[in-house]
């Protein structure tokens, strides 16, 4: 595992995410908090600090209007291209 205390920045797709890496704070935190995984877990997993998982837990709390307002318009996009995406029930053979 890297050693290197990483940051939280925005460069990728405008949403809050690990330094050098594509691995957001919103994910971290449903990993933590909505799949209920040890923030040790979460951190063996994708190859990253612990301190990494309670720097990203920490972000998302003390930003609360800034994730707020990232799952809004993630939302506002998945009911945009909603009509662009096939239910695997509606396909016949």
């Amino acid at each position: 595992m890297s050693q290197m205390a990483r940051r939280i920045v925005r460069e990728l797709h405008d949403e809050p995410h690990l330094e050098g890496r594509r691995i957001t704070v919103q994910f971290i935190r449903a990993q933590v908090e909505e799949r209920g995984l040890d923030p040790r877990t979460v951190a063996d997993r994708h190859d990253i600090d612990v301190a990494d998982v309670y720097r990203a837990l920490t972000y998302y709390h003390d930003n609360p209007e800034e994730m707020r307002a990232i799952e809004h318009d993630r939302q506002s996009a998945v009911e945009d291209y909603e009509h662009l995406t096939t239910d695997p029930d509606d396909i016949t053979d």
